[in-house]
């Protein structure tokens, strides 16, 4: 939920020579430089008590990514132990149907995307116990398609967002021989455009969370040398905006998130360096919140949890010491994946 408030030309950053709206925003001299750890950290074990508040209950929905959300970043911040570890795992528990997928609330269809965030809050507990791993991994095996894409669920779209997270689920749990590796990779190739860049299905506009997912993909699955990193890399810094923000695709606003999808797209194809980081690190800074913590998509909007994990992890990838090193596949904590004892190749 953002701010609804108009934004002047000189918010959007109108042009005056060539008179014409760049799509951008101007941040303030009076925005925040430095980062507000503990404010975050307290908005985040705040936000999950408030099961009464309005924005908690319309974000039911998407409940299992939003706890994935907001212990990642505790994680990330090392403020874990904060955060109701025995009411998670219950929760996630109750959450698994008998197809052994993972719905994102109690009642709900299960789904990949719910799955994916279930598994990874185990992964950072160290407790997938509490769920039937088996069950899992027959679930993911059974929504692959014959041209080796991955539906979402039992009602069938498709999307590479799901071919990410079929892999990154069974490589958490050390299943991934359970799928057909070469048709899988077949797919998500078959979606790169001329521009270096990824859709979500063959002929799909490229989009830099659909590249983010396409790289993660192809990083776990060792196919990372299919990728043009050059023409990737050039689409992915032509993102940064004068503001020092990154957008997702021509022509759109910046976005915090992008903090993430972006940057992470460059750490995994080698290409970081690229960008100006002293700039976009300004622009994350700006989004935070100084009363209430946490980050917006943008300064002055709103803040929530999906911002927030996104604009602590765009920081942990540009270097800030104060947070934990973030791994740019799976957006969980390097200490995490090599605990789990993943190849070297996807921590890079």
């Amino acid at each position: 939920m953002t701010n609804s408030k108009k934004k002047s030309r000189k918010d959007l950053g109108y042009h005056p020579k060539m008179g014409t709206q760049v799509k951008d925003v101007v941040l303030k001299p009076d925005a925040p430089s430095t980062l507000l750890l503990e404010k975050h950290a307290d908005y985040i074990a705040a936000y999950g008590s408030k099961k009464d508040d309005y924005e908690y209950t319309l974000s039911e929905y998407l409940r299992m990514s939003g706890i994935y959300w907001g212990l990642t970043v505790m994680d990330l911040m090392g403020q874990l132990p904060r955060m109701n570890r025995e009411e998670i795992t219950a929760f996630i528990t109750a959450c698994q149907h008998d197809c052994g997928g993972i719905s994102a609330s109690i009642g709900h269809d299960p789904h990949l995307l719910y799955t994916l965030s279930a598994v990874q809050i185990l992964s950072l507990y160290d407790d997938l116990s509490v769920i039937d791993v088996h069950k899992v991994v027959e679930y993911v095996k059974g929504l692959q398609q014959e041209d080796g894409s991955f539906a979402g669920d039992k009602w069938g779209e498709i999307d590479t967002r799901f071919s990410f997270c079929a892999v990154a689920t069974l490589a958490l749990l050390g299943k991934l021989d359970a799928i057909n590796l070469d048709k899988a990779v077949e797919f998500v190739l078959s979606c790169m455009n001329f521009d270096g860049g990824f859709g979500c299905r063959p002929g799909s506009e490229s989009h830099a969370g659909q590249i983010y997912c396409c790289t993660g993909f192809l990083s776990i699955t060792g196919q990372l040398h299919q990728v043009s990193a050059d023409l990737l890399g050039w689409w992915l810094c032509e993102r940064q905006l004068p503001s020092g923000g990154l957008n997702g695709r021509p022509e759109k606003l910046p976005d915090v998130c992008y903090s993430w999808w972006v940057l992470a797209s460059l750490k995994i194809i080698g290409r970081i360096h690229w960008i100006d980081k002293n700039k976009l690190r300004s622009f994350i800074l700006a989004c935070q919140d100084e009363e209430t913590g946490g980050f917006a998509d943008r300064p002055g909007d709103m803040v929530d949890p999906f911002h927030t994990l996104f604009g602590i992890a765009g920081l942990s990838l540009l270097g800030d010491e104060e947070i934990k090193a973030v791994n740019p596949v799976f957006c969980m904590p390097e200490d995490v994946l090599q605990r789990l004892g993943l190849h070297p190749e996807l921590l890079s």
